[in-house]
């Protein structure tokens, strides 16, 4: 199988996004690290979604994306072409589902974490701040860009209550204004381009970046045996 790929920069540091799973990704200090991580990726994804695919047998740059953003940090500001395009209501509600899903299976990786405020992970400096280390830094992290995404598209939303909750809620008030399918792009801050199908792919793919954290680091401290896989990612340990 193919996998048709956003290829964002700065320098030769790289964010590969995977443009027809939304969410899926890959790091790496150049390209071609980021290209052999993606086989691996997709096969975890995959599992994740129950979707079949039995192999990755190339990797085709699509969309090209240089910037000046901290990739290595995972901040990223690329709107992929096809995030340009009207959405349908059957596109919509699969993908709210599939937003949703990622937050129930967040909650319940965060859930069954033992003691959420240990770690040993070392200190790390991003560009937002410190990276967050313990199981409650991460939930919380990953909860509290709702307001933020959902806000890029002029939705009014709050963090309050779980991370699905206020998904929800923030989804709920989408569905009130007239023409949200239409996915209009619009400027949102520091000059970034946002859409409907963008804060789509960003949920998705913001939840795997600490969820794939929060994994690894509770597997490493309590054991695989104890902490549930939801997200399919032990191919990558």
């Amino acid at each position: 199988m193919k996998i048709r790929c956003v290829w964002e920069h700065n320098g030769d540091d790289t964010l590969l996004h995977a443009a027809d799973f939304p969410g899926a990704f890959t790091r790496g200090e150049n390209l071609d690290v980021a290209r052999r991580k993606m086989a691996k990726e997709i096969k975890a994804y995959a599992a994740w979604r129950a979707l079949d695919i039995d192999r990755v047998d190339e990797v085709e740059i699509v969309q090209e994306s240089a910037c000046e953003l901290e990739v290595r940090d995972a901040d990223s500001d690329v709107l992929f072409r096809s995030e340009s395009e009207p959405l349908t209501l059957v596109e919509y509600q699969r993908l709210k589902a599939l937003a949703c899903k990622s937050a129930l299976d967040f909650f319940a990786l965060y859930d069954s974490i033992p003691d959420k405020n240990r770690s040993v992970a070392p200190a790390r400096k991003t560009f937002y701040g410190q990276a967050p280390r313990t199981a409650e830094e991460m939930y919380r992290h990953t909860k509290h860009v709702n307001a933020y995404y959902f806000g890029e598209i002029g939705v009014e939303a709050e963090n309050d209550g779980s991370i699905f909750a206020c998904r929800q809620r923030g989804f709920e008030t989408l569905e009130k204004q007239e023409g949200f399918l239409s996915n209009l792009v619009r400027e949102g801050s520091y000059g970034e381009m946002w859409s409907l199908r963008k804060v789509l792919r960003r949920f998705l793919w913001h939840d795997r970046i600490h969820a794939k954290a929060m994994y690894k680091m509770a597997a490493g401290i309590w054991g695989r045996a104890t902490i549930p896989d939801v997200f399919a990612f032990d191919g990558w340990m």
